[in-house]
């Protein structure tokens, strides 16, 4: 198995601004996609929805301030039992997020192109985070002809 891995620091970014964009409606709404619904907390089911298609998300883990983790229930194939895991610290000025799409059980030409995207959400987070503006779905950077 491989894992799509990424990592990201928010300047002069609190560790609860941080986890409430990745564990409220509101938050994931504002760097992730606008077509996102569901119950946020552990146990919960998340519907991420994309002009492309969707993923539906089991909450697994939420602890405040350090960690998030889903697990997929629905969308591609390849995606179906994977995982996302956000892990959270502060450093310094920044905090640090070690994010982790992990389990694809092979590294297909479609990985690729998602760990480019899960970049460019990242950044989307860090602007919601830094500036209070991210960069959701529908108006995300396309990056190829699958967008």
């Amino acid at each position: 198995m491989v894992d799509i891995i990424h990592r990201v620091g928010m300047r002069s970014a609190a560790l609860d601004d941080v986890y409430a964009a990745l564990t409220t409606i509101d938050g994931l709404s504002g760097w992730w996609t606008t077509d996102t619904t569901g119950d946020p907390d552990v146990g919960g089911l998340l519907a991420f929805r994309f002009p492309q298609g969707g993923f539906d998300m089991v909450v697994l883990e939420s602890e405040p301030g350090r960690k998030v983790v889903w697990e997929v229930v629905d969308g591609p194939e390849e995606w179906i039992g994977t995982t996302v895991r956000w892990e959270l610290r502060q450093d310094g000025e920044y905090v640090i997020v070690l994010f982790a799409h992990e389990g694809w059980r092979e590294p297909v030409e479609f990985m690729s192109h998602c760990s480019t995207k899960w970049a460019t959400f990242l950044v989307s987070l860090k602007q919601l985070v830094e500036t209070g503006a991210g960069a959701p779905a529908p108006d995300d950077l396309a990056i190829s002809d699958w967008h």
